[in-house]
């Protein structure tokens, strides 16, 4: 059995004050929604994965004195 890993593409946009998550390259049939924090969820739409997100304002989260997010939905990381 493949083992699948579980990368991840991280960027920061400091001029936007946006932080990119992504896991894969976006697939033209992704869904896409916006949560009412502001935070854009990218999801395979068979499987409901999440694939990336996109936070926007950041910094302006405070984010930058505390190293805790709340994401809307449950992340779970394992070792390789």
């Amino acid at each position: 059995m493949k083992h699948k890993t579980n990368l991840f593409n991280v960027f920061y946009d400091k001029e936007a004050d946006v932080l990119y998550v992504s896991q894969g390259k976006p697939s033209p049939w992704d869904e896409t929604k916006e949560t009412r924090d502001e935070v854009v969820v990218r999801k395979d739409p068979k499987s409901g994965e999440v694939k990336g997100l996109t936070i926007l304002h950041f910094l302006k989260r405070g984010l930058g004195k505390s190293s805790q997010i709340a994401l809307p939905f449950h992340l779970s990381l394992s070792p390789i």
